[in-house]
């Protein structure tokens, strides 16, 4: 049986940005039809932890994933960025994945333990803790992705196809 993925992007944030790469990700993976994956998109999620968390939720609800991706960009990383844990003020909530199996083989993939303070540490608390307070058997990663650039576009989104592989072996 197929692993069920659920996968989200950002919408942009800022007036000057014609688009958020996380987004730019997403619409790549979208492009390949062989994918032997049971993939599900859930992109442009408002940039805002309250609405975008609820949209999430509902989409998990809706969904029941085995494993949900949350991508967000991070503009000043050079490489791909998994995330290990979320904080709210003092708590923190770590993923049940192991990151280490999953960056197995990728070239430009970072295990990071610094969510940053934006809306993407917010959102993946928010997934962490409802997955957490529901028992649910999903489990959760949070990938930061760099700016995309002709240069760098095959290499990032070959990493990211071998996450999201890993992910369904597991």
């Amino acid at each position: 049986m197929k692993k069920r993925i659920l996968l989200t992007s950002f919408d942009t944030w800022l007036a000057d940005q014609q688009s958020n790469s996380s987004d730019d990700l997403l619409l790549e993976l979208l492009k390949l039809d062989s994918l032997p994956l049971d993939l599900k998109f859930l992109r442009l999620l408002p940039v805002d932890i309250d609405l975008a968390s609820e949209q999430v939720i509902a989409k998990i609800q809706e969904y029941q994933p085995d494993y949900i991706v949350c991508c967000g960009m991070a503009s000043s990383r050079q490489k791909l960025s998994l995330e290990v844990r979320a904080s709210r003020g003092e708590t923190f909530l770590h993923t049940t994945i192991d990151v280490k199996q999953l960056v197995a083989g990728a070239k430009v993939t970072d295990i990071s333990e610094d969510c940053g303070k934006f809306v993407c540490e917010g959102l993946y608390y928010s997934v962490l803790d409802y997955l957490r307070q529901n028992q649910l058997k999903a489990q959760c990663i949070f990938v930061h992705v760099p700016v995309l650039n002709q240069e760098n576009l095959i290499v990032i989104m070959a990493n990211f196809l071998l996450i999201i592989n890993n992910l369904a072996l597991l």
